[in-house]
């Protein structure tokens, strides 16, 4: 088993699918999908409508671990809060794929984008902007700006994004979001906030003949869990994490 949950205080897997064009939004076919998802994960059955045609099917939330999914105009998502086990997260992510082609008419041609997500917060209450800074540093030629005497640093959200193709179809994203604003650090008033970190590996365009979104998916978990194990663990996490622990 990946232990990636051991490396923050949340961790999640979530999925999107966003196609070319609208999907189905009669009452008849939202609820057929939202029915088989549950038919598999019968402990999904908190379901509401949000605003401008969001809909959301998610279990308990009150044991800190729990499956989500949703569906929007054009937009169809799959996420594990916390999950005992990835393996877990994935097999989901893979039956609601595996489903949309009947529950939801989704076909091969109409995807715009496939994003398969890992997302890692942790919990601190101060300059997080700092705690990015001490963990990860600065880019070289900016080293320089942390001494000037009575700077407060406002914003430091180290992002990087690379194409794993000639034709930049797969793409590789890996950020960093603080949630520090000007305010806290004019108060010196720090909630209690998460700093997250994400690797986001994505496939643009419509899916190659014979190819299905399970498929996809595969390639990219695996892309996406090579730059983990030999990366992202070792580069950001841990010394997120024992930067926050020395503050």
């Amino acid at each position: 088993m990946k232990p990636y949950g051991t490396f923050s205080d949340d961790f999640y897997v979530n999925l999107h699918v966003s196609t070319e064009t609208d999907l189905p939004s009669s009452r008849d076919s939202v609820l057929h999908h939202f029915e088989q998802i549950q038919r598999r994960y019968p402990t999904m059955r908190n379901f509401y409508a949000r605003e401008r045609g969001e809909y959301v099917m998610e279990e308990d939330k009150d044991k800190g671990s729990y499956r989500w999914a949703s569906v929007d105009s054009k937009r169809i998502c799959s996420g594990y809060i916390n999950p005992p086990d990835v393996q877990g997260a994935y097999g989901q992510h893979l039956d609601v794929l595996e489903m949309i082609p009947y529950t939801l008419s989704v076909s091969p041609l109409d995807c715009e984008s496939l994003n398969v997500m890992f997302g890692f917060d942790f919990t601190f209450r101060g300059n997080q902007n700092e705690v990015v800074a001490d963990a990860l540093g600065l880019a070289p030629a900016f080293e320089r700006l942390r001494d000037i005497e009575g700077a407060s640093l406002l914003s430091q959200e180290p992002s990087i994004q690379f194409a794993m193709d000639d034709e930049c179809r797969t793409q590789v994203r890996i950020a960093v979001e603080t949630r520090t604003s000007a305010y806290h650090i004019r108060t010196r008033e720090f909630p209690e906030e998460q700093l997250s970190a994400y690797l986001t590996a994505r496939r643009l365009g419509s899916l190659a003949a014979g190819e299905t979104y399970a498929d996809a998916a595969r390639k990219l978990i695996a892309i996406a869990e090579e730059l983990l194990d030999h990366f992202m663990i070792g580069q950001v996490l841990q010394p997120l994490q024992q930067a926050i622990a020395a503050k």
